[in-house]
């Protein structure tokens, strides 16, 4: 039995598309011409709910200039709003990567919320005498203005998300500092002694890294608030009415709940993807320093007899196997791996941005996929980070403090009382004996022993506990 069909006509001639599909014959074209990754732009909600808001306000924008008539703009204001509701995602088909400059991605939205208002203005799917996707629902519009604004849109939502996963992430190593605050340890430079510090302070490190990257992500959003929706093909507003820009961007500002401007000059908006590889920057920045904090977890951890073993990561699965009780610091490792798809994705954005020419860059689609992927896995990677790995964190009390007490980094303390040089020369002969630092520089008679055991106090040499409440 054959499935049922409709026919539907473009540019190239009729095809036959399923008669239940809410999308059509430009859909289905970019389908057979892309099957790159098998990802439909369905597979990122937040680009969806971005592209029925644009569709929503330029109904809206064209009904209030009296270009749209009132029941054509009811109908794909509800269609738009049943989409950004969470319904027909599945009616974007087409393929993440794709030609054309997210023209496919334009036309699948079209379509979609054009069927669905036909069945809502009580009218079959593929009725276009009576709404049509691109003289109605595209009305003053072009996909490169349309596209870049939906982009924008959709990465604006997911910067919220990641902002929040952020701030758990930070919180976890916050409390982590304070239950650390009075735990001693030895910090290390170039993974060699150093001198003596707090658990809490190096977990309070973590904390503070986060909250600066927050803020660097907070003001990279501001530029991605920056829209060029009014400027239609390449920035000039052809076949935009007077007014339309700002009704649109009005009626798309109240819509996502978006600090929306309009872009001063539309013709350098519609070619310029600057606010994508900035923003692109700021999450390679925390995906760098977030691999960082986690290299740190895995050595810190490192073990659980035969290395650093000072804290110790919640065991959350079996390690190996073929090694009975070894236990792997997954959370971390897979954090990592996370931060190397992001840095990989900023070369991606960084390439495409760059290889735009003259009034328009083709390759936006690649540069939302990976803007995309870097904010959806760091969000994810936060929140795993934080509930099954920091939460559970305990530390060897005995192994830090032993580390702190046998250390020939105390005697970087006694250089403002013995000299360099002969705080040298006392490291060098407990390094090469095994003696302690204070037992040798009680029999040089170089310091009293009640100065010498107040200046190698551990808790003094430790210093202030800032940031940690």
């Amino acid at each position: 039995m054959t499935a049922a069909t409709r026919t539907e006509h473009d540019l190239l001639g009729d095809r036959d598309v399923p008669a239940d599909a809410y999308w059509g014959v430009h859909t289905l074209r970019a389908t057979e011409n892309f099957p790159i990754t098998g990802t439909p732009i369905s597979a990122h909600p937040h680009l969806i709910d971005a592209l029925a808001a644009v569709k929503e306000a330029a109904a809206l924008a064209n009904e209030e200039l009296g270009l749209l008539e009132p029941a054509k703009a009811a109908a794909i204001v509800a269609a738009c709003r049943e989409i950004r509701g969470g319904k027909l995602h599945d009616q974007f088909v087409v393929d993440v990567i794709q030609g054309g400059a997210g023209t496919s991605t334009n036309m699948n939205a079209n379509e979609v919320v054009a069927n669905r208002a036909l069945e809502l203005m009580g009218r079959t799917k593929g009725a276009y005498g009576h709404l049509h996707p691109n003289e109605d629902v595209n009305l003053g519009q072009s996909t490169n203005d349309v596209y870049p604004t939906a982009v924008r849109i959709a990465t604006a939502y997911a910067v919220h998300g990641l902002l929040d996963a952020m701030a758990v992430l930070q919180e976890a190593f916050a409390r982590k500092a304070v239950e650390f605050r009075d735990v001693l340890k030895m910090g290390r430079t170039q993974l060699q002694d150093a001198v003596p510090m707090t658990l809490g302070q190096e977990f309070s490190a973590f904390a503070v890294m986060l909250d600066e990257d927050r803020s660097r992500l907070a003001e990279a959003v501001q530029l991605i608030h920056e829209i060029n929706l009014g400027a239609t093909a390449i920035g000039t507003g052809l076949n935009a009415p007077a007014g339309y820009a700002e009704a649109a961007r009005r009626h798309l500002a109240g819509i996502t709940g978006l600090p929306l401007v309009t872009a001063a000059d539309l013709v350098e908006a519609t070619q310029d993807c600057g606010a994508f590889v900035q923003m692109s920057g700021v999450l390679k920045r925390i995906a760098v320093k977030l691999s960082k904090t986690c290299n740190d977890l895995r050595l810190l951890s490192s073990g659980p007899r035969a290395g650093l073993g000072e804290i110790n990561l919640p065991p959350v699965q079996a390690g190996s196997s073929i090694m009975p009780g070894k236990v792997n610091p997954v959370i971390p490792e897979v954090v990592n791996q996370v931060a190397f798809e992001v840095i990989g994705n900023d070369i991606a954005i960084t390439m495409a941005a760059e290889a735009g020419q003259l009034q328009l860059n083709a390759f936006e689609p690649i540069i939302l996929h990976s803007l995309s992927q870097s904010l959806t896995h760091l969000r994810a990677a936060c929140l795993t980070l934080a509930e099954r790995c920091v939460a559970g964190i305990t530390a060897n009390t005995e192994v830090l403090r032993a580390a702190v007490e046998n250390s020939i980094g105390l005697v970087t303390a006694l250089n403002p009382h013995i000299g360099y040089t002969a705080a040298t020369d006392i490291a060098k002969e407990a390094l090469a004996t095994g003696r302690g630092v204070a037992e040798l520089v009680l029999e040089r008679n170089l310091l009293p022993a009640e100065k010498l055991a107040a200046l190698l106090r551990p808790e003094a040499l430790a210093g202030p506990r800032a940031g940690i409440a």
